[in-house]
Parts: C-alpha cells; sequence; structure tokens
C-alpha cells in the first residue's frame, strides 16, 4: 500500500435462498462502492448458508469450481464497482476432495488469488471437518493494487501462529472473513465473555504484528440439531495498535469503514520492534504438540 487505504467490511445474512444471498451480497458491494471504498471484505461463505451445522452429504451439491460461477459473480462485481473483493466460497477441488477457500478479485475483474481455510474446526453445530480439507500452501498473502493482503478464515483467527506467518511473508494487511455465533439460550454474560474474547485475539494479532486487521461476519440465525446458532455479526477494523476503527452492531446488516495508512506499521515497527527481537532461536518446540509428553 502506497497511499491512504479505504476498507469496507460487508456485514449482511446469507440464507437458504441462493439468489438473495447474491442480492443482499451485491447491495453491501454498492454500498461499499458508493462510499468510496477500494477494498471490500464479506462474510465467511459468502454466497452460501451456513449448511455445515449439519453432517448433510447433500450439502457437497453446494460447491463448485475456482473459477466458477461465484467467482465470475464477483469478479463481476469487481469489475463493474471498481473494488478489490474477499470473499469465501465453497471449493471443489476434485472428486471428494473440497475446501472452505477465501478468493480475491481484482478490480478489474481477475483472479488475484485464493487461500484455503488452514485450521478448520469440529464441534456441535461447526461439523466443518465433515466437508473441508485443510489447506496445504501455508499463509501467503496476496499482491493486490490495494496492496499484499494477509488473508486468513474464520477459525484460523484464533491462533497467533497464521497471524505472524502472514506478516512474515510480509502481508501488509490482516483480513478475517468469518461466520461465529452463540447458542441464543447460553447466559448472557457468558455470550458477551465469547464475543468479546473474539474481538480482543484479533486485535492482539494487530498489535503484536504492527498490522491492520479486519474481521468481517455474518448476523442471522441459523438451525441446527437442538437449537440454533446465532451469529453475532460486530464485523470491526483494528488499526496496527489494535484501536477500533470501526465495528458494526450484532444484528444489523452494516457496511463499515475506514481509512487505513500504510506507513505507519513501518514506523510502529521502530518503536515497537517485535520482528527484529524475536528468539527465533529458542522456538523450535513450537511445533510440538506438547513438550511434555512430545519432547521430540
Amino acid at each position: 500500500m502506497s497511499r491512504l487505504l479505504r476498507l469496507a467490511v460487508c456485514q449482511y445474512e446469507p440464507g437458504q435462498d441462493l439468489a438473495a444471498n447474491r442480492t443482499a451480497c451485491r447491495a453491501t458491494l454498492e454500498e461499499a462502492a458508493r462510499a468510496g471504498a477500494q477494498l471490500a471484505l464479506l462474510p465467511e461463505l459468502s454466497l452460501l448458508p451456513y449448511f455445515c451445522a449439519v453432517q448433510d452429504p447433500r450439502h457437497f451439491d453446494l460447491a463448485e469450481t475456482i473459477p466458477g460461477p461465484g467467482t465470475d459473480f464477483l469478479a463481476e462485481a469487481a469489475k463493474s464497482l471498481g473494488l478489490v473483493i474477499v470473499g469465501t466460497l465453497f471449493e471443489r477441488r476434485a472428486a471428494g476432495l473440497y475446501h472452505n477457500t477465501a478468493v480475491v478479485l481484482e478490480r478489474d475483474g481477475s483472479l488475484a488469488g485464493c487461500y484455503r481455510k488452514l485450521h478448520v474446526p469440529q464441534e456441535p453445530g461447526y461439523e466443518e471437518k465433515y466437508y473441508f480439507t485443510p489447506g496445504s500452501a501455508g499463509c501467503t498473502p496476496i499482491d493486490t493494487s490495494c496492496g499484499r493482503l494477509g488473508v486468513l478464515v474464520c477459525w484460523d483467527q484464533w491462533f497467533p501462529e497464521a497471524a505472524r506467518l502472514q506478516t512474515l511473508a510480509e502481508a501488509e494487511l490482516l483480513l478475517y472473513p468469518s461466520a461465529i455465533g452463540w447458542d441464543p439460550d447460553e447466559q448472557e454474560a457468558e455470550r458477551n465473555r465469547q464475543l468479546e474474547a473474539w474481538i480482543t485475539v484479533q486485535r492482539g494479532h494487530a498489535i503484536a504484528n504492527c498490522l491492520p486487521l479486519a474481521a468481517g461476519n455474518r448476523i442471522g440465525r441459523q438451525a441446527r440439531p437442538g437449537g440454533s446458532c446465532l451469529f453475532w455479526g460486530s464485523s470491526f477494523i483494528s488499526g496496527p495498535q489494535g484501536e477500533l476503527l470501526a465495528r458494526a452492531s450484532e444484528t444489523r446488516e452494516a457496511v463499515i469503514l475506514a481509512e487505513l495508512e500504510p506507513g505507519r506499521s513501518e514506523q510502529l515497527r521502530r518503536t515497537w520492534p517485535f520482528l527484529r527481537d524475536r528468539r527465533v532461536d529458542a522456538y523450535q518446540d513450537l511445533v510440538l504438540r506438547d513438550t511434555v509428553h512430545d519432547p521430540g
């Protein structure tokens, strides 16, 4: 990034109606473009319902190739609106091999690059290991006209290693398309703790790497066995010192915007030289599951 970058994060509710999802996605992108955004971040599985709440082999029919219909749709929007767009798709890589894949469309409609979700969760209501093969290409930034984007996906946002690897590969901005929420039957205090943990850990990644960061989440209620998940929205943009530049509500569609200063990370790293002072000679044990039962 060589100048101020105007970033938009689009928060909406992708549901069961696939045509309506595209309409909602396009509407938020148009709003972002009208507001002068150059880069737009969409929620995880940007054009689909969160089908991973249950294990159902019929849901594999939602997957598509890349390039394919989803990238065609986003490419047309990118070109007509003059935006760089980051979204995620359910990718059919080959028969029996599927990924949760972030795609980056350049403002001329070309596909700038892809990132396959590295950390794949598995718990009730988030049955993602049933559908998604973890990415194997590591954490490599994607070069665009808006800068070098460190794209990660949802569950990746809890792991400091992923953010640090993007940083070491000279990412200029960390982006997390997300689909995360709470059980509406949980007590309000616990719900608040979960939400604040989600925001705090990502602001910590911004601080530890001196990089701006944005997380784009969905809203709405998703049925699942025994209850439902209420996606908590709260999409936000953080500066490289963890400062909150913009934050959406928990329940409403929104397009939030912030202007990012590309030279600020360089200046901060001169004052907070985290990368200089890393003791890489002392970190070998990080490749182990634990250092008590697996001493290497």
